[in-house]
């Protein structure tokens, strides 16, 4: 009987080769996965600050208007049907630029919340 140790040295490196391809591909598929949990965690995390940023919108376009109806109308001119119409549109895109601006911090401190609950 002969005992041949060169071959069985081969077997062991080829089990190692391929161990180390089956460790390449899991890593690689491991990585390509967390590529793709980041690159959907940043589009979600852009979708959750817009969706702020729309909420102290929508927030400082109501707080504007319920602040408009206090100021009695000017009785010499009055106020067209037109003209309300005007104004609302004009407190609204008022309030988006607030909001973009920076607003009155709702929306960052909404933000800090949820992105707090999420993770």
């Amino acid at each position: 009987m002969q005992i041949n140790g060169i071959s069985a040295q081969s077997g062991f490196n080829s089990f190692q080769s391929a161990q180390t391809v089956a460790e390449d591909t899991t890593f690689s598929d491991q990585l390509k996965k967390a590529q793709t949990q980041v690159t959907t965690a940043a589009k979600d995390d852009k979708k959750l600050r817009d969706t702020c940023k729309d909420f102290e919108a929508m927030y400082l376009n109501l707080m504007y208007t319920k602040m408009r109806e206090t100021v009695p109308d000017n009785p010499l001119f009055g106020s067209s049907n037109g003209e309300k119409i005007m104004q609302s549109m004009m407190d609204t895109e008022l309030t988006k630029q607030m909001a973009n601006a920076g607003g009155v911090g709702l929306a960052d401190m909404m933000y800090k919340q949820l992105s707090l609950s999420n993770k």
